[in-house]
């Protein structure tokens, strides 16, 4: 009987011991694989990290840019008439808001929306335009326009009502 259970014991030994051999074999082989996958640390000279750390952009808090656009915008006023002028700074600058009547504003050529506005005066507008009114920013939110650039633009919008 002792010869039985020998064999049987002999026969379940040998196989759990091919299977923990083969669980560890997977394991391993799973664990080089991820070892494959790693990526090499970058190096941590002085130099390399100074690199990898600098600034993608930089801040300019001396004047803004939009002083730039102002000199363009400003030069076809010299070269051409106030017209001109005013029309170019309501197509960049006013159109926003008066193209659609958006906040209710006075829509660009609507002369029923602009009447009463007219009949305060155009010094009224042109103080409205410079220094905001209601929901409107003071020069339409383009704080780089001169005085002269919004009456010119508030002339060309009173014109287009006529």
């Amino acid at each position: 009987m002792a010869s039985q259970n020998t064999g049987k014991f002999f026969i379940g030994s040998i196989i759990v011991f091919i299977l923990v051999f083969g669980l560890i074999n997977i394991i391993l082989s799973t664990m080089q694989g991820v070892a494959k996958g790693t990526v090499e640390p970058e190096s941590m000279a002085a130099e390399d990290v100074a690199e990898r750390i600098k600034p993608v952009a930089q801040v300019n808090l001396g004047e803004p840019p939009v002083v730039e656009a102002a000199v363009v915008a400003a030069a076809p006023a010299e070269a051409g008439s106030a017209d001109d002028a005013g029309a170019k700074i309501v197509k960049s600058t006013c159109a926003l808001c008066h193209r659609t009547g958006m906040m209710s504003s006075p829509k660009l050529g609507n002369a029923d929306d602009w009447a009463p506005r007219i009949e305060q005066g155009v010094d009224v507008l042109y103080d409205h335009a410079m220094n905001g009114f209601n929901m409107m920013p003071a020069r339409g939110g383009n704080a780089s326009l001169s005085d002269d650039d919004v009456k010119a633009a508030v002339d060309h919008m009173i014109a287009l009502t006529k």
